[in-house]
């Protein structure tokens, strides 16, 4: 939490949001859409959102720009306030600390001879150009991660598809919120396979259904019957809902 780095834009100490956000363990796409809907309350109420969050952008690894705010004090003060638990407290006594440490060091440079004023402008350019490398070391990392989970995806295997795509509905389910969401998860991958395949999983599972039961099979095995018992029967539904359950990963953020 003491990596935080306070910079100077336009003579205001900020940070930037993609610090923010891998300190507090958000995603940097979930905290820009946070601060965006703080800026909307803000204009609602008249404030100037300006003094809080700050539009910027960066270039990310492939060269292409992308946008992040940099957050003045009371715009940490605002991300802090809606956390709650030790990272809430850990940010907060991070960013309160960094920000009276940039405070104390601020000089009136006017007050310098010309050569040290020359000096200090170097510097300030120097550790601007270092600190802009160490994000895009940061990036380079994380893009690395994100790569090597999209392949865990992609590696998914139709021979052990029954395991593999319930390990990946658990880690689906678990990151939007817990396993409680697991079944909205799965029902979620059985209507995708429906539409884009043109079936109906239910009515091929009341019908598998009612063979057995023409067939003698005891009650209680056929109501352990499911579908995907269903999907295993046709492997033309197995490779659809393999890569559903790709689509899935990739949609939540798993991947």
């Amino acid at each position: 939490m003491s990596n935080l780095t306070v910079i100077k834009h336009n003579d205001i100490n900020v940070v930037d949001s993609r610090e923010v956000a891998a300190m507090t363990g958000k995603r940097h796409s979930d905290l820009l859409e946070s601060i965006n809907g703080y800026i909307q309350h803000l204009a609602n109420g008249n404030f100037r959102s300006h003094d809080f969050f700050i539009e910027s952008s960066y270039i990310d690894v492939q060269g292409k720009e992308r946008p992040c705010f940099l957050l003045t004090r009371k715009g940490c003060d605002m991300v802090a306030n809606k956390m709650t638990g030790e990272k809430g407290v850990l940010f907060t006594a991070a960013y309160v600390t960094k920000f009276e440490e940039m405070e104390k060091q601020q000089l009136d440079i006017s007050k310098l001879s010309p050569e040290l004023q020359m000096f200090k402008t170097l510097f300030d350019k120097v550790a601007a150009q270092e600190l802009e490398q160490k994000k895009l070391q940061q990036v380079v990392s994380e893009t690395k991660r994100e790569v090597q989970a999209i392949r865990d995806v992609v590696a998914l295997n139709p021979t052990a598809w029954r395991k593999e795509t319930t390990e990946m509905i658990n880690k689906i389910a678990q990151k939007i919120g817990g396993f409680e969401h697991i079944q909205l998860i799965r029902e979620e991958s059985y209507k995708m396979l429906d539409e884009k395949l043109g079936v109906s999983l239910s009515a091929r599972l009341l019908n598998k259904k009612k063979k057995m039961a023409l067939e003698g099979v005891c009650k209680s095995k056929i109501d352990k019957v499911n579908k995907l018992d269903i999907i295993a029967d046709d492997k033309k539904l197995i490779n659809g809902y393999v890569n559903i359950i790709k689509e899935l990963a990739i949609k939540y953020g798993v991947a």
